[in-house]
């Protein structure tokens, strides 16, 4: 790749576009366009850098957005690629890096989670996981959601019998579970089960992730007339049980295409400047859940335009399916073919089909992708109305774009937790939620006024730094305080030494009785106010409050759990996890640990010498 970067340019819009033709070539690669201030406005792909680029320079034919952005260009940058390949995936990757502000951009780019069937025991674990696939065994996914694998791994439990729990718990155990008891797991732990009947269940499992349902339950019920003709009636009710589970299961997914074992079902729906991409999961010919996504638009792309970039977008840090079933043509489809099929090695196609099973796929898609952006749509417009409502009821000068809520968490000063929601036009954005765990070792227990100073002073700090212009949309325009007038003026004062008391702050007390219905309102330089028991804006307030109140909780239950978990061991030098396991196991407590002889300490399993030498120091 050659990078050229060109800013010392007097000129903006098409004569500085024109400029930039003359120098390049006839090579793909990526382009960016930068304003004024070097932020990047547009990243765009081309086979042919000089031909794509000239078009910016035609004084017509363009869109109203194009046209604001070729005005707001102030400098250009450029770079080649071997392939055209090569520069869609660039593209794409730096799209989601930069986040420009007329691309189209998905906002809500999660993991999936996946069915992991643990390898490194005697007797497998079935649970979900989500992350990296690090862990030795067979993953099957992805699943559109924790939901669609918890309601999957739920009926699996029921089917083939298999543990859940962890190995620690599964060699604690001196008698079954409740799972056991409620016919949800074959009890391995207390050898209820064989290992080789238990390595059967294993197989029959896989096999159904896999799709082989039909022999799976021809073999089933073999096994109940076998058990029958042997009048082991209990055990033939236990299995026509299980046949039950997988035929309910077999019937709630809903759509279970017989042409089609693996694919990614996508389709687009757009209406007034607004976009939904509903995603199907289609794996095993079995429906694996769903997902619907809200891309950010320019306003004026087309749908071959929009859910191209989706597409790129969506699987840059994803492994492709086998085929791609679109709703929509797009623009470079044997070219996006060639990366998905490069980053997954293997062949990938993307089709439109237009009748029969793939059709009917897709129509199901594109129903749902209608349905959600109407609900979007709705919600928004609700939204809207009540950031306005709070605007008047507070004398605001517009209605807030985001709004910040603050609330603090402890148990008589212990473990204390910061937290911070954050709203908007689109609702809760809980990817922008922060916790801060209270780090000034100088606050009085209990001290609220304190931590509340602390966290304003962290958040704002780090903003003025990656943003001291206020140019992104980071900064709030409404700060929400859980507290009084005394948590209001510490927090004002804090924001006044910070220089950013600009910002409106409003102090959401409890009221009379410290009754719901009953909030007082504070704000610097006024005096309290209350809003009408039934207003809309007063709910809305109080849903805001209740969300951070919620957050903030569960932040400090989750530092307080690791808390009473802790021991001396934690701060030793060499000593995970795992080796705490083995020492806490060979010796009973940290106490014992700590008190041990250095030849005690080598005869641990996974503790080598030089080791056991580091943890006798440490405690003597």
């Amino acid at each position: 790749m050659t990078e050229h970067n060109c800013t010392e340019r007097q000129s903006s819009g098409y004569g500085l576009i024109r400029e930039y033709v003359k120098t390049l070539g006839g090579s793909p690669g990526v382009y960016r366009m930068l304003d004024a201030r070097n932020r990047v406005l547009y990243v765009g792909k081309a086979r042919d850098l000089q031909a794509r680029v000239s078009a910016y320079t035609r004084p017509t034919g363009h869109s109203p957005r194009i046209e604001r952005m070729i005005r707001e260009t102030a400098s250009m940058m450029f770079l080649t690629t071997r392939t055209e390949t090569e520069a869609l995936l660039l593209e794409q990757n730096l799209i989601k890096q930069l986040k420009p502000r007329y691309n189209v951009l998905l906002r809500d780019d999660k993991s999936f989670p996946n069915i992991l069937v643990t390898m490194d025991h005697a007797f497998p674990q079935i649970r979900k996981h989500r992350g990296a696939k690090k862990e030795k065994g067979s993953y099957y996914g992805p699943f559109a959601s924790a939901g669609a694998v918890n309601r999957t791994l739920n009926q699996l439990q029921k089917i083939f019998l298999l543990r859940n729990c962890t190995d620690s718990t599964f060699e604690g155990r001196t008698r079954p579970c409740l799972l056991h008891q409620i016919k949800r797991c074959s009890a391995p732990c207390v050898g209820r089960i064989s290992e080789t009947d238990y390595s059967a269940l294993v197989k029959d499992a896989e096999r159904f992730l896999q799709g082989k349902t039909t022999g799976i339950q021809a073999q089933m019920a073999e096994e109940m007339r076998e058990a029958s003709g042997k009048l082991e009636f209990e055990r033939a009710a236990a299995i026509r049980d299980r046949i039950r589970a997988l035929t309910q299961v077999q019937g709630v997914q809903g759509i279970n295409p017989r042409s089609v074992p693996e694919a990614d079902v996508i389709a687009l729906h757009m209406d007034g400047g607004e976009a939904c991409v509903q995603v199907f999961f289609i794996r095993a010919n079995q429906n694996w859940g769903n997902r619907d996504y809200f891309p950010r638009l320019g306003g004026t792309e087309s749908a071959s335009e929009a859910l191209q970039a989706f597409i790129g977008q969506f699987y840059a840090n994803k492994p492709p399916p086998r085929q791609l079933i679109l709703s929509d043509e797009i623009e470079d489809a044997d070219l996006m073919e060639d990366a998905l099929s490069g980053k997954a090695g293997r062949r990938v196609r993307i089709s439109v089909p237009k009748r029969g099973e793939k059709h009917e796929l897709v129509a199901g898609a594109l129903r749902n992708a209608r349905e959600s952006l109407a609900r979007k749509m709705a919600e928004t417009a609700t939204q809207a109305r009540l950031l306005t409502g709070i605007a008047d009821a507070f004398g605001l000068d517009g209605p807030p774009n985001r709004i910040e809520v603050y609330d603090n968490s402890h148990i008589q000063g212990t473990n204390a937790v910061g937290g911070m929601i954050v709203a908007g036009r689109d609702g809760l954005l809980k990817s922008d939620y922060r916790k801060f765990n209270i780090k000034d070792s100088a606050l009085s227990p209990g001290d609220d006024f304190g931590m509340m100073r602390e966290v304003l002073s962290r958040r704002f700090r780090r903003l003025l730094k990656e943003d001291p212009d206020r140019e992104s949309s980071s900064w709030p325009d409404l700060l929400l305080i859980d507290g009084g007038a005394g948590q209001v003026s510490a927090a004002h004062g804090t924001m006044a030494e910070l220089g950013v008391s600009d910002i409106p702050m409003i102090g959401v007390a409890k009221g009379v009785n410290r009754n719901a219905g009953r909030e007082e309102f504070h704000r610097t330089g006024a005096r309290p106010m209350a809003l009408r028991h039934n207003d809309p804006v007063l709910y809305f307030i109080q849903r805001l409050r209740d969300e951070a109140h919620r957050f903030a909780i569960g932040a400090h239950r989750q530092v307080r759990s690791r808390a009473v978990g802790a021991t001396p061991l934690d701060e030793v030098p060499g000593v995970g996890a795992a080796r705490k396991r083995a020492l806490l196991q060979h010796f009973g407590s940290a106490k014992a640990v700590s008190q041990a002889d250095l030849a005690d300490l080598k005869a641990v399993d996974g503790i080598s010498s030089n080791l056991a030498e580091t943890i006798y120091a440490f405690f003597h």
